[in-house]
């Protein structure tokens, strides 16, 4: 049994859905962190002052249920930062790199940039902000290739975002995350909403699946 996570780094709700993760995979779970680029290419849109307004009311809910904490160096830094875009290619292309040789890094490097937006309040739009946070993470392979990306790992990076992708459409998710476990090849998705109530109930819905 495999869990595939499908996930976009700007995507609030999966944030929130961390201690949960944690928690699967401390207990053993393999967990395949697919990216979905949902908020990247068609999916980016500016950082205006009603988006960040409703993001900020959104993040409050999710602080709510799942404990995950939203700093006021986010709100000043991110949400209320002007000319910017709520764009998340190049964050998505950081956790590829980081998992270029070894899958297993990209759930590390989804938390390094995930911390680094809402609690630090930094930049992981730009590939220079990117880097730094992945520096910092101890990836420094992987901000080289953020910096200056081989053709080897852009051709990698272009086959896991359609991997994403298609389970993303196979299973008719409705947003991230998205939770499916794969038993012989047949995914089936979990609702999204096990990741933030109990733990228990959360394995529960893993293991009827």
């Amino acid at each position: 049994m495999i869990i595939a996570y499908l996930f976009d780094p700007l995507c609030g709700w999966c944030y929130g859905a961390t201690p949960m993760l944690d928690r699967l995979a401390a207990s053993g779970v393999a967990i395949d962190a697919l990216p979905t680029g949902l908020f990247s290419g068609a999916g980016a849109r500016p950082l205006d002052a009603g988006f960040a307004a409703h993001a900020w009311t959104s993040d409050q809910r999710i602080k709510q249920l799942s404990g995950q904490p939203f700093s006021q160096a986010y709100l000043d830094n991110v949400l209320n930062a002007r000319g910017t875009l709520l764009d998340s290619a190049t964050a998505t292309l950081g956790i590829c790199a980081a998992g270029f040789k070894d899958s297993q890094r990209r759930l590390p490097a989804l938390k390094a940039i995930q911390h680094a937006r809402y609690v630090d309040g930094r930049d992981i739009v730009t590939k220079r902000g990117v880097a730094e946070v992945l520096e910092d993470a101890d990836m420094a392979d992987a901000a080289r290739l953020v910096a200056a990306p081989t053709e080897e790992f852009l051709v990698a990076h272009h086959d896991l975002l359609g991997c994403g992708r298609a389970l993303f459409q196979r299973l008719h998710a409705e947003g991230t995350p998205a939770l499916a476990v794969i038993r012989n090849g047949a995914p089936r998705l979990i609702d999204a909403n096990a990741l933030y109530g109990s733990f228990n109930s959360l394995v529960a819905r893993i293991q009827a699946a």
